[in-house]
C-alpha cells in the first residue's frame, strides 16, 4: 500500500469516525465531567471495541452476521438497551451545574467504569463490522493481502478512533471552562441523557 492510498484510507476512516454519534457524545460528556486526562480511558474503551470489530471484519467473520440475522439483532438490541439505560442514569441525576465542580465529583468514577461504558457503547454497534467489511476490500490488494497490510489498516483505524474520542473529550473540557457560569450546565446531564434515550429508542425501533 503506497502512501497516497494509505492517506486516502486514513481520510475516509477519520471522516466516518469524527461524525457525532453515541460514542463521541459519551467522550464529550466524560470530558466535561471528568476532564480530558481521565477520559483517556473512555477513548481506550472505544478504541478496543473498534479494533475488535475491525479484526472480526478482516477475519471474514462478518459473514456470520450476514447469515445470522438473529445474532445481528441480539447485538443491536443489547446496544440500544444499554444506551437507554445510560441515558436514564444521566437523566435521573441531580440537577446541578456540573461545569463548576472542577471535576471533584468526576474523580470518584473508576477508570475501569469509564473504559467499560465506552467499550459497551462501541461494541453494541454491529453495523460497524458491516462498514469495515465494505471499507477494507477497497484498500487491500486483490489476492495478495499481506499481514502487514492488515496490521496497517487495523492499527491506523485504532489510532484514529482514539484520536477522535480525545478530540471530543478535549472539546468537553473546554466547554467546561466556557460554561462554568452558565445555567446550561445545570441541565447538561438531563439533555445528554435525553439524547442517549432517543438514540437507543431509534436504534431499537429502526427496521
Amino acid at each position: 500500500m503506497n502512501i497516497e492510498f494509505w492517506l486516502l484510507y486514513v481520510s475516509v476512516v477519520f471522516i466516518a469516525s469524527i461524525i457525532p454519534g453515541p460514542s463521541m457524545l459519551l467522550a464529550l460528556t466524560h470530558g466535561i465531567e471528568h476532564g480530558y486526562k481521565k477520559s483517556i480511558f473512555t477513548a481506550l474503551g472505544n478504541t478496543t471495541a473498534s479494533v475488535i470489530q475491525a479484526i472480526i471484519a478482516v477475519s471474514g467473520l462478518s459473514i456470520i452476521f450476514d447469515a445470522s440475522g438473529i445474532l445481528f439483532e441480539v447485538i443491536r438490541y443489547a446496544g440500544a438497551i444499554y444506551l437507554i439505560y445510560l441515558g436514564l442514569m444521566l437523566f435521573k441525576t441531580k440537577k446541578e451545574n456540573i461545569f463548576v465542580k472542577d471535576y471533584i465529583k468526576g474523580k470518584n468514577i473508576s477508570n475501569s467504569k469509564m473504559f467499560t461504558q465506552a467499550f459497551l457503547i462501541g461494541i453494541g454497534n454491529p453495523k460497524a463490522i458491516i462498514f469495515f467489511t465494505a471499507l477494507f476490500p477497497q484498500f487491500l490488494s486483490n489476492g495478495n493481502t499481506s499481514q502487514y497490510q492488515l496490521i496497517l489498516l487495523v492499527g491506523s483505524l485504532g489510532l484514529i478512533a482514539f484520536l477522535c474520542m480525545m478530540i471530543y473529550s478535549i472539546a468537553g473540557h473546554k466547554a467546561n471552562v466556557f460554561f462554568r457560569t452558565s445555567t446550561f450546565g445545570k441541565y447538561f446531564n438531563q439533555i445528554t441523557g435525553g439524547i442517549f434515550i432517543s438514540l437507543g429508542s431509534f436504534v431499537a425501533l429502526k427496521d
